[in-house]
């Protein structure tokens, strides 16, 4: 079965940390570029990192220096470590799988941080 099951979602004081994961199951997970995306209450859903096959990443400006997305193809797990959280970044992350046309998404996980 084709699926990705997020996890680590909670609450974090802001300031703090949190770690999510991705467990990708019924693909290739090597061949995918993978990201995580986010939705607040009231938006659009907006990405947050991505990674591409070979490892190369990218980061939403407001995350830069602040989130780190990384990949283990031998545990076909993406994570996204998330430091100096900030009260505005409550909301469902979710992660997507992409090859070529071809798209996955998980169905999320909540992450709510306090003030």
């Amino acid at each position: 079965q084709v699926q990705l099951v997020e996890s680590g979602g909670g609450l974090v004081q802001a300031g703090g940390s949190l770690r999510l994961s991705c467990l990708a199951s019924g693909i290739i997970f090597r061949l995918y570029a993978m990201g995580w995306y986010r939705q607040a209450p009231g938006k659009q859903r907006e990405l947050v990192a991505t990674i591409t096959s070979d490892g190369s990443t990218k980061y939403a400006d407001s995350v830069k220096g602040r989130f780190t997305i990384s990949r283990d193809n031998a545990k076909n797990t993406v994570s996204l470590q998330m430091s100096s959280a900030k009260p505005e970044e409550t909301a469902v992350y979710c992660c997507r799988a992409t090859i070529l046309s071809h798209e996955i998404w998980g169905q999320g996980t909540q992450d709510t941080v306090s003030s």
